[in-house]
């Protein structure tokens, strides 16, 4: 055979991993690519406001960190992340009531990093992990792409029903339950004090990790804060609290962090060096500028006051879209409505037909990590004002009703 031959024969490359086979993309991703259009009002993404970023203060932040520390600021990093960034978030934690210092954090590119990081160190392929139902949709993605077994916890409105996780441990032996306990995505809901009590003991009696995920905590509109998991006695070992400030700053950042026991810490630190060296320095040394010269906290409570607006005209609006014989919730704070339309109604089979009136939604059937409710649909309601919140729900009951 000639060399010419010889290159004219084509073997196929070898597959991709099962496990970027077995894992599907992400519905949310996929309706923002169709939502992009400027006339689509748009329910499905869980985007904050970007007209209440504080485009100023963020601007003066990265001026005064190239101005001062140019080198430093676009030099590598360490791995752990920024020593001030890392003292301000200790701050903030241990005076929400978990007392905590500079070393018990990593810094990670979003708090979605995190949960890959804490898939990488603590999950092999089988390995059983325990979710609330429905749940946050990229922690099943990240689970799914470790290979681990994914159960979904029987709850009610209110969160995960402790007696069910129980008798789940006993049966299943799972490595981890995770949770977003506080506005949870996508129903909004938030888990009782008493049953943040109970998670906590049975993670202390029966052997479990407890990953505690809070997007949205300092997002509340009312109603009193309910003290994290990680607070509550029997936790302290063996629980792991995730931040963000893509709700409360600017999503465009990518910086959260995680908070955990030392030895888990460490090995999400070398799976972190693995996956991208370390956090951009400049945005951690931004956003540490940022919170020395200005008050997040006044911030957040402006954000959270049009957002209480926003969501008020939401739930006015959404006796007149939904069906007759529909039901949702009133979150305390957050971004996101839960709702559920009477049967035979299919949010994923219905959306085509919304989205021809330029409005969208995201169906609820995705956030399942078992059988699926194919009524149930999930609604941002932070991201338009008032008006157009209630342009969006009249196009949606002319899609619903079509």
């Amino acid at each position: 055979m000639t060399v010419a031959e010889s290159a004219s024969v084509r073997s196929p490359v070898p597959p991709l991993a099962a496990r970027a086979l077995g894992v599907g993309g992400s519905p949310v991703r996929d309706i923002l690519a169709v939502t992009a259009r400027p006339e689509v009002i748009n329910f499905a993404g869980g985007l904050p406001a970007p007209e209440l970023f504080d485009t100023e203060g963020i601007t003066a932040a990265y001026h005064a960190v190239l101005a001062a520390s140019p080198a430093r600021a676009l030099q590598y990093s360490t791995t752990e992340g920024e020593p001030p960034l890392r003292a301000a978030l200790a701050a903030r934690t241990t005076a929400r009531g978990l007392p905590t210092g500079p070393d018990d954090l990593l810094v990670t590119t979003g708090s979605q990093q995190a949960l890959s990081l804490l898939a990488t160190a603590l999950l092999e392929p089988g390995d059983t992990v325990l979710v609330e139902n429905p749940c946050y949709l990229a922690a099943l993605q990240a689970f799914g792409f470790a290979g681990a077994r994914v159960l979904a916890v029987p709850g009610d409105d209110h969160g995960v029903d402790p007696e069910a996780l129980e008798e789940l441990v006993v049966r299943e032996r799972p490595k981890l339950l995770y949770t977003v306990p506080t506005f949870q995505n996508p129903t909004g809901r938030t888990l009782p004090a008493g049953r943040r009590a109970a998670v906590a003991a049975i993670a202390a009696r029966r052997g479990l990790w407890i990953v505690e995920d809070d997007p949205y905590g300092e997002l509340r509109y009312e109603g009193e804060r309910v003290p994290w998991i990680a607070a509550h006695p029997g936790a302290e070992d063996r629980t792991v609290l995730l931040g963000s400030f893509s709700k409360v700053m600017a999503p465009g950042l990518r910086l959260g962090w995680l908070r955990a026991p030392g030895d888990l810490r460490r090995a999400c630190a070398v799976a972190k060096q693995a996956a991208d060296l370390h956090t951009p320095t400049v945005n951690q040394l931004a956003a540490a500028r940022y919170l020395a010269d200005n008050d997040l906290d006044a911030h957040v409570a402006r954000v959270a006051g049009v957002y209480r607006e926003r969501r008020d005209a939401m739930l006015a609006g959404l006796p007149g879209a939904l069906p007759e014989g529909s039901v949702w919730n009133r979150p305390e704070g957050g971004m996101f409505l839960w709702a559920r339309l009477p049967e035979p109604y299919d949010t994923t089979a219905l959306l085509p037909r919304v989205l021809r009136k330029n409005v969208a939604y995201v169906p609820g059937a995705p956030f399942h990590a078992g059988p699926p409710d194919r009524t149930t649909l999930r609604l941002c309601f932070v991201t338009q004002t008032p008006q157009e919140i209630g342009e969006g729900l009249r196009r949606l009951g002319e899609g619903l009703r079509a």
